[in-house]
């Protein structure tokens, strides 16, 4: 409740961002990290917001160090594996924890990884060779999308290093802000857009880690019997007899591309809108029926969907649990719960640490 009445304070200020009196989080941000190929050298150059103030440094190793003063600003360790595109169907996999439309709130988050023990003490990954999958919607509407975003990229550095594997998949919010639809980003980015003369979509651009890194994710992947995302698998994707590499390859290379342009072409106008895996919300709908379900699934040799983006209270089983709804609205700011698949079995993971079978 006290950090509620912090930001509900931070807000009413920020009429001006650049007000040296304030003394709230946001007037510290980043960092924001940007390559510059045009130089004899290729150079990467670290930008934070320190009391207001824009400062900067180049990176010659890849631990990035925050400069002194500057709050408690991510200090991460830089890593080109992770930027690899990787499978998006996996088999043989014995336990694997998914969370879904975090919008921001990294508070939350990390009190949730904690007490399900996906994470140490420290925030480090402890969770072994498992896999886990957050099916999107890390950007808009909370003020902590870079802590968000930084932590989700150590995280996967320290998966792959475990064994394990984290599958970042793109939500509609992703694909918005990458692509220049702002509406939903919070205040606080206005601070960095305006030192850095930058919108917030070029803050992720393709010349910055982090848009690099989240450019060549998946926005489906398969592992054992079930198939992730974040909206959902419509029937008209069985009409135009997509697979999961199509339709991935197609969001890697078109994400960011203005909404005039992809509405422009029929099939990436579908996949990025309307009836496309980061929108669909047709499962919550009295109108769909178990038999139109079970031709979805057999398209794809799963017997459960597991998505985000349609809110509700807790993680949720539909149709004997074929459809799992994950988006146990984080973006609150209040709790939430995931998914744990242990060797087939499918669990809640309570905000407090319990479990109940799903």
């Amino acid at each position: 409740m006290l950090k509620t009445l912090l930001y509900t304070t931070a807000l009413v200020g920020l009429s001006n961002p650049l007000s040296a009196n304030e003394t709230n989080d946001y007037q510290f941000d980043g960092p924001y990290v940007t390559h510059d190929q045009s130089a004899t050298l290729p150079q990467r150059t670290a930008y934070w917001i320190c009391n207001s103030k824009l400062m900067s440094s180049q990176i010659s190793e890849h631990t990035l160090k925050r400069p002194e003063n500057c709050g408690q600003l991510p200090e991460p360790s830089l890593s080109e594996e992770i930027k690899q595109v990787m499978p998006d169907s996996y088999s043989g996999v014995k336990k694997v924890v998914a969370l879904s439309d975090v919008h921001g709130q990294y508070d939350i988050l990390i009190e949730l990884l904690k007490n399900q023990k996906i994470i140490d003490a420290d925030n480090n990954w402890a969770f072994g060779d498992g896999h886990m999958v957050m099916t999107g919607d890390m950007f808009d509407r909370g003020d902590q999308v870079n802590e968000v975003l930084w932590f989700m990229y150590k995280l996967d550095r320290q998966a792959k290093a475990a064994g394990g594997m984290l599958h970042l998949l793109m939500g509609n919010h992703e694909q918005m802000v990458l692509g220049g639809d702002l509406r939903y980003v919070h205040e606080r980015y206005e601070l960095a857009s305006k030192l850095l003369d930058r919108s917030n979509d070029a803050l992720y651009g393709e010349d910055t880690e982090i848009g690099q890194w989240l450019r060549s994710k998946n926005t489906l992947v398969k592992i054992n019997d079930v198939l992730y995302m974040h909206g959902g698998i419509s029937s008209e994707w069985l009409e135009r007899q997509l697979t999961i590499a199509q339709a991935n390859e197609l969001f890697r290379a078109n994400i960011g591309r203005p909404k005039a342009e992809l509405k422009q072409d029929e099939l990436l106008s579908f996949l990025f809108y309307g009836n496309g895996p980061t929108w669909y919300r047709g499962y919550f709908k009295d109108s769909f029926s178990e038999a139109e379900l079970d031709k979805i699934l057999g398209y794809f040799d799963v017997k459960h969907i597991t998505v985000g983006h349609t809110s509700q209270k807790q993680v949720l089983g539909l149709f004997d649990n074929k459809i799992i709804a994950i988006d146990s609205s984080i973006k609150l700011g209040e709790q939430g719960e995931l998914l744990l698949i242990h060797d087939g079995k499918l669990t809640r993971g309570l905000y407090d640490g319990s479990r109940q079978a799903l």
